[in-house]
């Protein structure tokens, strides 16, 4: 039998298809690339642009500091994002009227047009990463999703404390 008539047979992953970590970078490399084909391109963004811009529409006067430990980046790399954003005039920091010693990020008016586009993009790129489960899955995963994020932020509280 020749190598392209044999039959395939499925491979085996073994151990890895009990493992939540495995499951999860094979669902990111399906998530990031919708993204980047319905968001990314077109729009030049990074997953973490996207989020950070979010999060700003979602709030008001967020401090680096709330951003840092929200994205779970370091205080440069939330810098380079910063900096990377103003350049693209979608951003200002500002000093808080409360706390003149505290800055706080807001977006643009620029800012706020860019988001008005990534909202009206999000529900293609949501529709298409959930077309394969329903809208109970869609919940329950979430949920999941979010417990699992969660482990991250109260070990880090545990390392803060020791």
């Amino acid at each position: 039998m020749t190598p392209t008539k044999a039959k395939k047979t499925p491979l085996s992953v073994g151990v890895l298809d009990t493992l939540i970590g495995f499951h999860l970078a094979k669902a990111r490399v399906t998530t990031q690339a919708l993204f980047l084909r319905h968001v990314g391109q077109p729009l030049n963004l990074r997953p973490v642009d996207y989020s950070l811009l979010m999060l700003l529409h979602a709030n008001t006067g967020l401090t680096p500091k709330q951003l840092s430990q929200m994205l779970a980046l370091s205080g440069p790399n939330l810098t380079m994002l910063l900096d990377r954003m103003q350049d693209r005039g979608l951003i200002e920091r500002v000093r808080s009227e409360i706390d003149r010693r505290s800055q706080q990020v807001l977006l643009t008016t620029s800012g706020q047009e860019f988001v008005a586009e990534l909202l009206r993009r999000t529900p293609l790129l949501e529709g298409e990463i959930g077309e394969s489960l329903t809208p109970a899955e869609r919940a329950m995963l979430v949920e999941l999703l979010s417990k699992v994020a969660r482990h991250r932020i109260h070990a880090e509280e545990s390392d803060n404390e020791a």
